[in-house]
């Protein structure tokens, strides 16, 4: 059991009181029987969360849309391991699904791990994304900072030079202006 599932087999412990149905999910090999999990009706969210965990790491694309919708949640803990399991998934549809979730102002406050997510990705999808998201976080009270930040570091990770102008503009934010600074460092 690796250091990411063992996190999370430890966080749902709880949540599902450590019934026989969760020792039987964190123990079976059976990729079927998971699959099943994230089909049946009236399973809990913690159940379905270790099936899809299991199955995108290991690369079973049917656990993409409960992945995603993860991604998505309220629990940054349950975002942090959809987004681990989706990057290893390597399913063409993750960096599409991130690029929506990141850009839907909607959903902003909900968007730190699909932005992230684009960064580790580096799909042809990451850097358009980052910028439309940055673009809309740059007020100076703007309260989803944390996000403009990420997008901010995920840009000069990346290394695009169409995120110039972004990065410049995200220097008059007092917040995002020393990750700006060395963003730009590494566009030069």
């Amino acid at each position: 059991m690796n250091e990411d599932f063992r996190s999370l087999a430890d966080r749902v412990r709880d949540e599902s009181g450590g019934c026989a149905a969760y020792e039987r999910l964190i123990a079976t090999e059976d990729d079927e029987e998971l699959a099943v999990v994230l089909v049946e009706r009236e399973r809990p969210l913690w159940a379905r969360e270790i099936a899809a965990f299991r199955l995108g790491c290991a690369g079973d694309s049917r656990a993409f849309e409960t992945l995603v919708l993860l991604l998505n949640h309220r629990d940054p803990e349950r975002c942090v391991g959809a987004s681990y399991a989706l990057a290893r998934l390597a399913d063409p549809r993750t960096a599409r699904a991130a690029a929506a979730l990141a850009t839907n102002a909607m959903r902003t406050a909900y968007a730190l791990h699909p932005v992230r997510l684009l960064t580790e990705l580096r799909a042809p999808e990451s850097v358009p994304a980052l910028i439309t998201t940055l673009e809309r976080l740059l007020a100076p009270d703007e309260p989803h900072w944390r996000v403009a930040l990420a997008c901010v570091e995920g840009l000069g990770e990346l290394g695009d030079p169409s995120a110039t102008t972004v990065l410049r503009a995200a220097l008059e934010t007092p917040r995002l202006r020393p990750a700006a600074t060395e963003a730009l460092t590494r566009l030069t």
